[in-house]
């Protein structure tokens, strides 16, 4: 029935709480976006970010981790390849990987494995973490040094002392927590102003360098 009139001739309601959503600049959201992530922004990811801001960050963060992962099967990508199978993965049209997974290392101190494979038929190697060996050895997160809010350990140590709590405000150059090793104690400032996110440590816990202290927002 509105066929030929236009959209703002449309009766409006008014007076219910959720029938209208405030305007979206679209041109300043895209700059943001790209300002924020490294790789190209497509139209694609603007309206994700739009309609669902929280779970195209998760989607950023665990693409910049893994990579394209989308070029693996289902099985591949919840299962990993058995070994001595032979898989194939396409990067791109004419540009494909033939893969022959062949053995696993032992399980090191940092909860990673070496993974032995033949890749276009060169032999290669990498470490990747085992994330159900590190639930049982309780592994202890790093600092990921592109979120400026992460604090790391600058040094191994036993958490001796903590001077703040989640919710805190903090200012630049504040004591955070003080860390203890060889008889000497390091007291950690902050290196930003901003809220007290999440703390990652608990007294008399032992770290290593670059473990994840506190999170500031």
């Amino acid at each position: 029935g509105y066929r030929d009139r236009n959209l703002e001739d449309l009766p409006r309601i008014e007076g219910r709480p959720g029938t209208s959503l405030p305007p979206l600049d679209f041109s300043k959201l895209e700059e943001d976006l790209k300002a924020s992530h490294e790789e190209e922004i497509t139209p694609e990811d603007v309206l994700s970010a739009a309609m669902y801001p929280q779970v195209f960050e998760e989607f950023k963060d665990f693409t910049a981790q893994f990579g394209p992962v989308d070029c693996l099967n289902t099985r591949l990508f919840l299962e990993g390849p058995k070994i001595a199978e032979v898989f194939e993965v396409e990067l791109e049209r004419g540009k494909t990987l033939h893969i022959k997974a062949l053995a696993l290392g032992d399980l090191n101190k940092a909860g990673q494995r070496e993974v032995f494979f033949e890749m276009n038929g060169q032999l290669r190697s990498f470490l990747v973490k085992d994330t159900q060996a590190m639930k049982e050895l309780h592994f202890h997160p790093k600092a990921r040094k592109e979120f400026k809010g992460q604090i790391g350990a600058p040094m191994p140590g036993k958490v001796l002392d903590i001077k703040v709590k989640e919710g805190d405000k903090v200012n630049k150059g504040q004591q955070l927590c003080v860390l203890s090793a060889m008889k000497m104690e390091t007291v950690v400032n902050s290196p930003v102003s901003g809220t007290i996110k999440k703390i990652y440590i608990a007294l008399d816990m032992n770290l290593e360098v670059e473990d994840l202290l506190l999170e500031i927002e």
